[in-house]
C-alpha cells in the first residue's frame, strides 16, 4: 500500500516522537508499504525553520533530505494537477499546506497518515 505522510507525522517519524501513534508507526515501518512524503510538507518544514518555529539541528534542506533518504522514502512532487484541485476544496481546513496535502492524497488516490481530523470531512482515507 502507497501511504502519504501529513507534516508532522513525517518529522515525528523521522524524531522518534511519542506522540507519533503505534499504528502509524507500524504503518510506516511495514516493509510491504510504500511511504511518500510531499514536496508540500518540505517547503512547509523549510518556512517554520526559517520562522525559528522548528529546531532541527541543521539546515531543513540537508536534515529532510537526509531522513527522506535514510528511510527510503518517495518524494511526492507537487503537480499542475495537485494545485488546481485545490480550488475545488471545501473550505473545511484554511490550511493551505493541509489543503494541498488534501488534494495530492485525492489525486494520488493513498491514504494520509496523520493526527488531524481537520482531514476527516475531505474524501480522503486518514490513518493513525
Amino acid at each position: 500500500m502507497t501511504l502519504l505522510l501529513d507534516t508532522h507525522t513525517m518529522l515525528w517519524f523521522f524524531q522518534g516522537n511519542a506522540a507519533l501513534s503505534p499504528a502509524a508507526k507500524q504503518l510506516i515501518e511495514d516493509p510491504m508499504n510504500r511511504i511518500q512524503v510531499s514536496v508540500v510538507s518540505c517547503w512547509e518544514v523549510a518556512i517554520k525553520a526559517g520562522l525559528g518555529k522548528l529546531k532541527l539541528g541543521g539546515p531543513a534542506r540537508s536534515y529532510v533530505a537526509d531522513a527522506i533518504t535514510k528511510n527510503y522514502f518517495d518524494l511526492l512532487s507537487l503537480t499542475f494537477e495537485h494545485v488546481t484541485a485545490v480550488e475545488s476544496l471545501p473550505l473545511h481546513h484554511r490550511d493551505p499546506f493541509d489543503r494541498a496535502l488534501v488534494a495530492q492524497a485525492m489525486i494520488e488516490a493513498v491514504p494520509l497518515v496523520s493526527a488531524d481530523v481537520a482531514f476527516d470531512p475531505y474524501p480522503v482515507t486518514r490513518l493513525w
